[in-house]
């Protein structure tokens, strides 16, 4: 009888644990995951020689040389394809350029096979890169290429003129400069296409890399922040190597398609998407630029069985014309960050039952949260394995003073569970922080001392998230002088300084608000007109076109007669940013920038309704 009372208590504990922790084995299998990747990391980082990214992608080639790795436009390269083409890179580079190991090369490319045979190519040549945004120009485009000391340029054909631009400065620098053509009349840029044609695909020698360490640069991914400028958030080749699991830790396996049609230039193209796949050995079915009327027709034609997002992506798919065939699809997982609650219901409302893998993370972080339990609206959840391993804490913030608020010791104050806190993680050896190339003011100023103990070391997000009362992580907002628009970060200095470049501009602010129906925030302006000048739209049309990306360009403007700062002269904005856009709740002149007619156009009550009703593109 005895044994028969062991035997029913054991079955029942299970569903006891279920009703009081309704979460048990989903956390229990995530923290089986997390020491399964942990232990394949160690091992790996005990190999000799250095076991790095490239020596995987080495060992899948070797194991599948057939396996389609790449599909763009109609046209397939398999894992062996992709090896040689990058072999014929690499040596094209060995021939006809400088290059010695350690050497940086900026890569200055869209999404293409083009751009993952280059990478490949400099991994074996022991190069590390730096992935240019091929939407930037002039004062950027240079300072991306310089902050890295990068010795050669490697251009997409179509980028020829935006090289051109910076090209005297290039030349004061003797940087070897290489277009994707075969054959080039711009003085001082030489061809590439054709070097690569006429070169060899066999293997480089292991030997080329034998002074790399798991500290050395693999890969340099640009960030914007405070600066006013983007800053490179340097990833070594141990950031990498630990990254590799990004989608083998999600259930990705060999025999899943991955639909990749973020931007490579971006951690999660570049990471999560292209090294991702390495890992497992899936095929990348590449894309130039994101498509809504394309997305699914794609997926069904190569059996696309996971998707990758931003909250900006969900929101495209959802506002296209419903279809009887939405849900036919392969699709099974969607992995990203960004969506907003009510896009996530409706998502998978329409599209059927899409695992959705919400993930917080950040290029130069040290920590990150993955929602593995499927919450709608969080990004992660607090897991006591994984918080000893990585330690953070959510401190509280002041807003208006822009700091952590701090007790009568001078150490940060721990926000309690349902409130807003700053997102900061303790610097270890395990959860490092790199910091950013030739930048040590902002690589020092991410660094937060004394925050639970004196002498203390964290990393400071920038980020605030909220934990609920089960433990769930929700992101909340950024702070700072840095609003997120269409996946990518927007620092407001940069763009106050484009501004005020103008002739009639004499101060700027800039901002993010929130638009009804839109992710993240919409940039904003508050200007001041020089006397005698006046506020002329077409031409600050021409020249934010001309100094900014698209999604960096200031949708509204606003005129004042002053910009307000505080006592210490730090420029005020969180009034600004509830006021918003209405005019109705302001006298200031309003201003929207309209595509169509190439100016900033008065923003009336009319158009005001049609931006919040959604008939006015942004």
């Amino acid at each position: 009888m005895y044994l028969i009372s062991m035997i029913l208590a054991s079955l029942a504990i299970p569903f006891v644990l279920t009703k009081i922790c309704p979460y048990f084995w989903k956390d229990v299998l995530y923290v089986k995951d997390l020491l399964r990747i942990l232990v394949k990391f160690v091992s790996r980082r005990r190999r000799k020689p250095l076991f790095l990214v490239l020596d995987r992608f080495l060992e899948q080639t070797a194991s599948h040389p057939d396996r389609p790795f790449i599909v763009f436009e109609n046209k397939t390269f398999s894992y062996r394809d992709t090896d040689k083409k990058s072999n014929k890179v690499a040596n094209a580079l060995k021939a006809h350029s400088q290059l010695k190991p350690g050497d940086t090369v900026a890569l200055f490319m869209g999404n293409e096979p083009a751009f993952i045979f280059t990478y490949l190519a400099l991994a074996k040549l022991a190069c590390p890169v730096a992935l240019l945004n091929p939407n930037i120009r002039s004062r950027s485009l240079l300072h991306c290429f310089s902050c890295c000391s990068s010795k050669v340029l490697i251009a997409a054909a179509e980028l020829k003129e935006a090289v051109q631009d910076i090209l005297p400065s290039l030349r004061e620098q003797t940087v070897c400069v290489y277009l994707m053509v075969k054959e080039c009349d711009l003085a001082g840029v030489q061809s590439f296409s054709d070097k690569v044609d006429e070169a060899s695909d066999s293997a480089l020698p292991q030997s080329l890399r034998s002074d790399i360490t798991f500290k050395s640069p693999a890969v340099y991914i640009y960030t914007s922040g405070t600066t006013g400028l983007p800053k490179a958030a340097v990833v070594n080749q141990t950031r990498l190597l630990a990254a590799l699991a990004v989608l083998a830790a999600n259930g990705v396996t060999s025999s899943d398609v991955i639909y990749l049609n973020l931007p490579l230039y971006h951690t999660a193209g570049f990471v999560i998407g292209f090294i991702g796949s390495i890992e497992t050995g899936s095929t990348i079915v590449l894309r130039r630029k994101f498509s809504a009327s394309q997305f699914w027709e794609e997926c069904r034609k190569y059996n696309v069985t996971v998707v990758q997002y931003i909250g900006e992506v969900l929101r495209y798919l959802c506002n296209t014309p419903r279809r009887d065939n939405d849900k036919d699809h392969r699709v099974r997982l969607a992995i990203g960050n960004g969506v907003r609650t009510d896009v996530w219901r409706e998502f998978l409302d329409r599209f059927g039952n899409i695992e959705v893998r919400e993930f917080y993370a950040s290029t130069e972080g040290n920590v990150g949260f993955v929602n593995y339990v499927g919450k709608i609206g969080a990004v992660g959840r607090v897991n006591f394995i994984h918080r000893k391993l990585f330690p953070y804490t959510l401190i509280k913030y002041d807003t208006e003073q822009d700091e952590p608020v701090r007790d009568f010791r001078g150490l940060c104050i721990e926000a309690p569970k349902g409130e807003t806190g700053l997102l900061v993680s303790k610097i270890t050896d395990i959860a490092p922080f790199v910091g950013y190339a030739k930048n040590e003011q902002q690589t020092e100023k991410k660094k937060l001392r004394d925050v639970l103990r004196k002498g203390d070391l964290y990393f400071n997000s920038g980020d605030l998230l909220k934990i609920d009362k089960d433990n769930f992580i929700y992101f909340q907002d950024r702070v700072g002088d840095t609003f997120r628009w269409k996946g990518e970060n927007v620092a407001t200095t940069e763009v106050a300084d484009i501004l005020t470049m103008i002739e009639f501009v004499g101060e700027a602010n800039v901002y993010g608000i929130e638009v009804p129906g839109h992710e993240g925030r919409i940039g904003m302006a508050a200007i001041t007109v020089k006397n005698n000048t006046q506020f002329e739209g077409g031409t600050l049309f021409n020249h934010v076109s001309s100094y900014l990306p698209s999604y960096a360009r200031p949708r509204f403007i606003r005129i004042q007669n002053a910009v307000e700062v505080t006592g210490t002269f730090k420029q005020m904005k969180l009034r600004l940013v509830k006021e918003g856009f209405d005019p109705a709740c302001m006298q200031d002149p309003l201003f929207v920038l309209e595509e169509r007619e190439s100016s900033y156009i008065p923003l009336t009550a009319q158009v005001y309704h049609c931006i919040v009703s959604g008939k006015f593109k942004l």
